[in-house]
């Protein structure tokens, strides 16, 4: 194998590995977002859907306490989220203001 199909091989790896390590990250910084709990529902969680999932679009059931979904900063505790993870998974009640 040349030095050059290296090279370029090591390179894209190198990319590839980048960008799926910066992917909940940059969601996050575009746009100032937060992780909101208890709000995604089902199969529609950015991440974290709890033991045994992958991670986005795993959660089982509406409003999962264990699964969050990124929305605008702010945002979360108005429409009935959590800032953290929590048990079971009641629909949210939005905050009146």
């Amino acid at each position: 194998m040349s030095a050059l199909i290296k090279t370029t091989a090591a390179a894209a790896a190198l990319a590839a590995a980048a960008t799926l390590s910066l992917s909940a990250t940059a969601a996050e910084a575009a746009g100032a977002k937060e992780k909101c709990f208890g709000v995604a529902l089902a199969g529609k969680n950015d991440c974290a859907a709890g033991p045994g999932t992958s991670c986005a679009g795993t959660s089982t059931a509406d409003y999962q306490g264990n699964a969050w979904k990124y929305v605008a900063k702010g945002a979360c505790v108005k429409m009935g989220g959590t800032l953290a993870a929590h048990k079971g998974n009641a629909k949210p009640v939005p905050k009146q203001s």
